[in-house]
């Protein structure tokens, strides 16, 4: 039986050590292709998206600084919002449709550069490619809705002064030390709890013995048993069930806890549908946490309501349908 010092320094520590240096110099070159512009590039496909729903050329602008900044994007709308040059029908089409777009900046910044590296390149591209299709799934149904709903629509634009990125450029080393300092930032949050996380599987999985005779002395001859009525519903391994849990608090945290797991314990395919099931019960904490206080910052309540109603069913909805396709494949 190895010691616990063992344990970490020789199983847990060189998986965290060669995790911790994939992300580091994933996120350092995606925050210098964000502070360079390379970016935007990418997202000025969505100038090209807005005429089929029948939304103003303006939204366009929106549409390519949402994958940007998607702050930067909601601005923007509510800006023309409140100049009157979309009514709450269309602004909720265009929100809708920006779906995507806010995913694409994501891909740099830290599904590509974080959670590939955690998960490996298979399931990690498998996973990534799941949330591109939910993300493209909800923008396709905001086409769909504009060239349905907002047929005929007249736009009234004298009003409106549409305010681009701010392209004022910067020097070089600004641009080099704003994206160390974002890089040292994500590392600084992410590398304590992989650490934490992969130590605690290790250890859990070399003193796994002891774990379940500790378990058999109160009577408990199969601690997997209390989870298999959860597990079976999902269609899952009880193996699962904590992974959903620990996603619930923290996704980042889900990921590091599962990837241990891929090849034992469980398939690619089961460890992306416990992610994608995972990110479907922290909708909850996710909502309370940063939905409602940002689309209530920049909506009001009221209307704030409205984008995170849609905003929720759209994603539960094309999760279950991720899901789906998962199990039938």
């Amino acid at each position: 039986m190895q010691s616990l010092v063992s344990v970490v320094l020789e199983e847990a520590l060189p998986r965290v050590v060669t995790i911790s240096l994939l992300i580091g110099v994933g996120v350092g070159l995606a925050n210098l292709a964000v502070e360079f512009g390379l970016v935007a590039v990418v997202a000025r496909v969505g100038r090209y998206l807005t005429e089929p729903a029948n939304l103003p050329p303006e939204v366009g602008t929106a549409v390519l600084t949402n994958a940007v900044s998607v702050t930067a994007g909601y601005g923007m709308l509510a800006e023309f919002r409140e100049d009157g040059l979309l009514d709450d029908r269309a602004t909720l089409i265009a929100v809708v449709i920006n779906t995507f777009f806010g995913f694409v900046q994501h891909i740099f910044t830290y599904y590509g550069p974080v959670l590939v590296p955690i998960l490996g390149l298979q399931v990690g591209l498998m996973y990534v490619g799941a949330r591109a299709g939910i993300s493209l799934g909800i923008t396709l149904v905001g086409l769909l809705a504009g060239g349905v709903l907002l047929r005929g629509y007249e736009y009234d634009r004298r009003d409106v002064e549409p305010e681009a990125p701010d392209d004022e450029p910067q020097p070089t080393r600004e641009k080099l030390r704003s994206a160390g300092e974002s890089t040292l930032e994500r590392l600084r949050s992410i590398v304590p709890r992989l650490a934490i996380v992969y130590s605690a599987v290790f250890v859990a999985l070399a003193y796994s013995e002891r774990i379940l005779a500790a378990f058999a002395s109160v009577g408990i001859d199969d601690p997997g048993a209390l989870l298999a009525p959860i597990a079976g519903l999902l269609g899952l391994p009880s193996a699962a069930v904590p992974v959903i849990l620990v996603s619930l608090v923290d996704p980042t945290t889900g990921a590091i806890t599962v990837a241990p797991m891929i090849g034992d314990v469980l398939t690619p395919d089961e460890a992306v549908i416990t992610l994608l099931v995972g990110s479907l019960v922290s909708l909850t904490i996710g909502t309370v946490k940063r939905s409602i206080p940002f689309q209530f910052g920049v909506w009001g309540a009221t209307f704030g309501s409205k984008v995170i109603v849609v905003n929720v069913c759209l994603k539960a909805a094309f999760i279950l349908v991720a899901i789906a396709v998962f199990f039938a494949v």
